[in-house]
């Protein structure tokens, strides 16, 4: 009786199978994806998709509908929040692996270039994620058969997902609904250093800037046939003020240049540059912090890569980068100040 029952539940777990450990969505279910950490790497091995909407939080709120109608494809994301350049590459290289991935549309976080790149296992694993969902070890499976919380809430939540007609396939792994955005929210969510540091030396990352780089090339290099989207998303003014605080701001615009000038040697390269979105930027009821925006710029953002007019490349960088260069030292010197007594600063 007990192995039967045994046997009965491991056999719904891998029927419904939420985390999409064995196969895409049966039984005419959506693909209710809410649980990055767990489905992600099921849905990229397991789903019909041809392009993939890589990268950090940053990524999460875009809509697949909007990349599935205008560039005539079928999309699925390849998120990891707080996710370092490896982390999103390994999710890439995990999807080419599985599909025939035409397309990659790929948020670039300036931020990661500072740090090396870690190792699957280094990022991933010390992060506390379900390795068990991750390798190819069929005796791991049994954390997820044998799961309480996969069996008394993790099916029934996809369950009752798929057959409500309030919930959209598109807007996997959307948070914005949850959040507060604004300019009181931004400014609450924001510290920075009391203390201005001295410059760094632009080429003070050198190591980690060209590991990282090293291993976004390789993405283009080894799938010459795809053609990759990469975009710099608009942080807030208050990114900007805390950068020039730390001493890394002419680091980031020097890590862009040098990102532009190795990636448009590529011929299925487009690089979408958003940083110098004055309006936007400038507008901190845009966000809910420094970097995370509503989801309206997540359209504009879409949009001006199926338009192509944000684009980057050699011809333009460096008036593009002047230009940042000018508004980022503008808006230190002459709208900060505004904000001087409800920022909050620290030793």
């Amino acid at each position: 009786m007990f192995i039967a029952l045994m046997i009965v539940v491991a056999g719904l777990v891998i029927l419904f199978d939420p985390m999409y450990h064995y196969h895409k969505p049966l039984l005419g279910l959506k693909a209710v994806l809410s649980d990055k950490e767990y489905q992600c790497i099921g849905s990229l091995k397991n789903f019909d998709y041809d392009a993939v909407i890589a990268g950090s939080s940053m990524a999460e709120n875009y809509d697949n509908s909007w990349f599935d109608e205008d560039f005539g494809c079928r999309s699925v994301k390849a998120i990891r929040s707080y996710g370092i350049t490896s982390d999103v590459c390994f999710y890439v290289d995990t999807a080419f692996e599985h599909q025939d991935v035409k397309k990659v549309f790929y948020n670039v976080d300036m931020g990661n270039f500072m740090d090396m790149p870690l190792s699957c296992d280094e990022s991933f694993e010390s992060a506390g994620f379900p390795m068990y969902l991750f390798d190819s070890n069929p005796l791991n499976d049994v954390k997820y058969l044998y799961n309480k919380d996969v069996i008394f809430n993790k099916i029934p939540h996809m369950l009752a997902k798929s057959f409500s007609s309030d919930y959209d396939e598109g807007q996997s792994y959307n948070w914005w609904q949850y959040k507060e955005f604004g300019e009181d929210v931004a400014i609450s969510n924001y510290t920075s250093l009391e203390e201005v540091l001295p410059m760094t030396d632009v080429h003070a990352y050198d190591e980690s800037l060209n590991a990282n780089i090293d291993l976004i090339e390789g993405l283009v290099k080894n799938h010459p046939d795809a053609e990759f989207y990469f975009f710099i998303p608009p942080y807030s003014i208050l990114w900007w003020d805390n950068v020039y605080r730390e001493g890394d701001l002419e680091f980031y615009l020097y890590a862009t240049d040098v990102l532009v000038d190795r990636l448009s040697a590529y011929n299925n390269v487009k690089i979408s540059f958003f940083m110098d979105e004055e309006d936007i930027i400038t507008n901190l009821d845009n966000y809910m912090d420094s970097i995370h925006f509503i989801p309206e710029i997540n359209h504009y953002i879409e949009q001006c890569l199926y338009e192509g007019s944000k684009e980057i490349n050699k011809d333009n960088k460096a008036e593009k980068l002047e230009n940042m260069k000018a508004l980022a030292y503008h808006m230190e010197y002459d709208l900060i100040p505004e904000y001087a007594d409800r920022l909050e600063y620290c030793d």
